[in-house]
Order: structure tokens, then sequence, then C-alpha cells
């Protein structure tokens, strides 16, 4: 499968704003965590990417609002996959 480099960077972007903005502090926190796992960096973010795509997906698919409970329960679960 080839990869969607300007969704990924879109992704990451937003990774990226969560951590500046230390909202919700748990982004920050599950990158530090999966890092120490023994994950890069970017395998890192791929991985909390995943949470974000869930909320993505659902608030387009069924136009439902963002769901803080479950992307923070995805986060703690990885690198599990998280659950939709």
């Amino acid at each position: 499968m080839k990869v969607n480099e300007n969704l990924r960077n879109a992704i990451f972007e937003v990774i990226a704003n969560q951590v500046n903005a230390n909202d919700p502090p748990e982004t920050a926190l599950t990158l530090e965590r999966l890092i120490k796992e023994g994950f890069s960096e970017f395998q890192a973010k791929q991985l909390v990417g995943q949470a974000i795509v869930v909320e993505v997906i659902d608030a387009i698919q069924n136009r439902k609002p963002y769901n803080e409970e479950r992307y923070l329960k995805n986060l703690r679960n990885l690198p599990k996959e998280p659950e939709e």
C-alpha cells in the first residue's frame, strides 16, 4: 500500500499541535512512553496517529463529535491497535 505522505504529514501536525498545546497532555505522555518502550519517534507518532484517525473517521462517517474518552483510552492501550 502506497503511503499518502500529505495525509501522514497532516496527522503528524495534529500530534505536534496537541503536544505544543499540552492538550490533551496524554498525547505527549504517550509519545514519551512509546519511545521508552523502544519505538522510534516516527513509529510512536504513527501509533498515536492511528488513535487520531479513529476519531477523524468517526466524525466524518457518523457525523459525531470528537470522543475524547475513546481517544484517551486508545492512547493508553497503544501499541495495541485502537478500538473504533
